[in-house]
């Protein structure tokens, strides 16, 4: 890597980090290049070079976000219970949340990067979100084939297992979550408690009859 190179791929993390913050701080609607401008030190036509406008930027994080979350899953191929495979993506999805909660909520809790993909030129451009979804879904029918889920659609188990675990993370983002460990007096870390929440609810759902 050259260093002219290497220069322009730091002012884009740097660009892309303090655009993270304020838009986790601030909220989409409310952060303009012209902020992020000058939280960085740079003139906004600066900002213009690398990115098109905020709705390029949100993307890039959102892309930064799934990259790291199929990094986090892809070892788990090697698990060969499915089951078994399947608790480790809800362990290792809400490790990344607790590690990187800003770009947890750029990637779920933000409107905006869906928005943008919805745009006719971002079609087949969302590899990572369609490889960690095909992961979970391939998952959950091997589960099928070992008799747990039986009789229910690998989609909607799939989108239920995704919602059940992000609900809980959002609890805890909101400060949720620990409001309901002081009242039921609950000494397990609130990452604790939701990991053996979701084990509990899919242990429940894939063994009903």
């Amino acid at each position: 890597m050259t260093k002219q190179v290497k220069q322009k791929e730091d002012l884009r993390t740097v660009i892309l980090e303090a655009a993270k913050q304020l838009f986790v701080q601030e909220g989409f609607e409310a952060t303009s290049i012209r902020k992020i401008a000058k939280v960085i030190g740079f003139s906004p036509t600066t900002i213009y070079l690398y990115y098109k406008d905020k709705s390029d930027i949100v993307y890039a994080l959102h892309q930064v976000g799934f990259g790291m979350l199929r990094d986090r899953l892809e070892p788990l191929m090697a698990v060969e219970d499915p089951f078994e495979r399947l608790k480790a993506c809800g362990r290792n999805y809400i490790r990344l949340a607790f590690e990187h909660p800003e770009y947890y909520q750029v990637m779920f809790m933000l409107k905006e990067p869906i928005t943008f993909l919805q745009d006719e030129k971002a079609v087949n451009k969302w590899p990572e979100g369609e490889q960690v979804l095909a992961f979970l879904k391939m998952t959950i029918e091997e589960c099928q084939a070992l008799g747990y889920f039986k009789g229910q659609n690998p989609f909607y188990t799939t989108i239920q297992c995704w919602a059940t675990v992000h609900g809980l993370v959002a609890l805890n983002i909101t400060d949720h979550l620990s409001c309901i460990q002081e009242i039921f007096g609950m000494q397990e870390s609130v990452e604790e408690l939701i990991y053996e929440s979701f084990k509990t609810l899919i242990t429940l759902v894939s063994t009903a009859k």
